[in-house]
């Protein structure tokens, strides 16, 4: 049976394909619906998926299934570590934080597109897609689109992460839980309080 069946191959694989495609885990789980829980199984090694969904990930990549199976020395080459904070709070560069709590690996190819961080999720406010100590991989940067999942600081308080929304009279900062309501924030607000954005989530790592 060789490599069929191995769990970290497995994960390794999928892991590539999403670094490669800027894809991030509520992505592939919302178009493919496939629960979240079952995909950080699979990405965590801990279980894996049958052939239908090994098929349907394969298609969603543009690959054929072999590639999600099989073992390739050259494409899973060791990625790059980086560090995995608690929290971030406002006036100290990420460089600087010393609230390190795990390590997380991001292929070489997505490392060479910025600079990345890993950051502990806290509280509900992204249910049912983050939960509490989910890990979020984050490209440092200062703007993003409308759309984007984004960790921004306000009021000189910890990060939080939100999906961005821009207005031309300012954004709005919203949690994926309904229960709680939209941050809203003019222009002068921005500048006033301030809010900062610090980076875009390109991936989630669930924690289970």
């Amino acid at each position: 049976m060789g490599n069929l069946g191995n769990k970290e191959i497995m994960a390794r694989n999928i892991k590539y394909y999403m670094d490669k495609n800027n894809i991030r885990s509520i992505d592939i789980c919302g178009t493919l619906k496939i629960p979240m829980p079952t995909f950080s199984d699979w990405i965590n090694a801990k279980t894996y998926p049958r052939i239908d969904k090994i098929e349907l990930m394969a298609n969603y990549f543009g690959i054929e299934k072999s590639n999600l199976v099989e073992e390739n020395s050259k494409k899973n080459r060791k990625g790059i570590t980086i560090n995995v904070l608690g929290r971030v709070a406002a006036g100290i560069p990420i460089e600087a934080v010393e609230n390190i709590i795990d390590t997380e690996e991001i292929s070489e190819d997505l490392s060479r597109t910025g600079d990345f961080f890993g950051l502990q999720i806290h509280g509900d406010s992204m249910e049912p897609r983050m939960y509490e100590g989910d890990v979020v991989i984050v490209r440092q940067q200062e703007d993003a689109e409308t759309g984007d999942i984004v960790i921004a600081l306000i009021n000189g308080n910890d990060a939080t992460c939100k999906r961005l929304t821009k207005y031309s009279g300012g954004i709005a900062l919203t949690s994926l839980n309904p229960k709680y309501d939209p941050m809203m924030f003019s222009n002068e607000e921005i500048i006033s309080k301030p809010v900062k954005i610090i980076g875009k989530v390109v991936e989630l790592r669930g924690k289970l």
